[in-house]
Formats: structure tokens, sequence, C-alpha cells
């Protein structure tokens, strides 16, 4: 049997462009870019991070947030969920409603967009609360909104 689409190529008609940021530490207790979004706005179809490092046992709310360039202020693209032991192999991913708590899992699956998201100009990234060890590589895919806008890894 012939393979007339590849599953890449599905996932870039179902989802948009996909760019995989390479696994990192947690920012301290600060908020740490994952994705830069530049050229205009962008529709965040799915961004899951997966743990790669276990992150240490003591408490630490985690949430996605987006910093426009130029004017505007920080927003919540989760609520925050507690990342306190998550073991390598765990996954972290958001509804796509600010008001809803990031989602983990110990691996597996995770639930992730059920709404997407626009981002405006500027950076996505990972908020904490304290200070863990742990690294988390990250996915997201997108659709320009604006054409000429893009995502990168930060």
């Amino acid at each position: 049997m012939s393979v007339i689409i590849q599953g890449d190529q599905l996932r870039t008609l179902l989802f948009g462009n996909k760019v995989d940021r390479a696994t990192a530490t947690l920012p301290a207790s600060t908020t740490g870019s994952l994705f830069t979004v530049t050229g205009g706005r962008v529709l965040v179809t799915s961004i899951v991070g997966r743990v790669t490092t276990n992150i240490q046992a003591q408490a630490n709310a985690i949430k996605l947030v987006a910093t426009p360039s130029g004017s505007g202020a920080v927003n919540d693209l989760s609520g925050t969920v507690e990342s306190n032991g998550l073991a390598a192999g765990g996954l972290l991913s958001i509804t796509g409603l600010a008001g809803d708590a990031m989602v983990k899992s110990t691996g597996g699956g995770v639930s992730t967009l059920r709404n997407p998201v626009i981002v405006a100009a500027g950076a996505i990234g990972l908020n904490t609360a304290a200070t863990n060890t742990g690294s988390v590589e990250w996915s997201i895919t997108y659709v320009a909104l604006d054409n000429g806008a893009t995502v990168t890894a930060a």
C-alpha cells in the first residue's frame, strides 16, 4: 500500500507549522522565553512540553504567558499547575482558556488546546513561582494570522 500523505504533511495541514525548542532548565522564579513571535499575530493550535530531566520535589506553580513586544501587558495563556516532582516523560499543555490550569500528566498522553489561542508579536514564556531543578523541551504548532508572522524557538 502506498502512502499519499506523510504524517508530517498531515500534521501541517491540520495544525500548521511546527517549531521545537530544545530542552532547557526551568526559569528560576521568573518568566523564561520559550518562543518568539515576529511579523504579526499567530494562531497557536498546540503547545506541549515534555519533561526530560525530573523536576525537583518542591512546590512550584507554573503557567504559560504571552508578552507582547512594544505596548501591552503580559497575558496569561493558562492558570498555574503544580510541577512538584514531575518525572521525566511527564507532559504539560494548556486548554486554550486563560483561566484553566495548565494540564499535566505523568506521561503517555495529555489534553491539549481545545480552543486555539491568538498571540501577538512578542514572546511566549514559562512563568515559575520557585527555583526548581529539572528540564523541559517544548513544541508548538501555529498558523500565521498576519502574512509574514512566524514563531521561532527562543
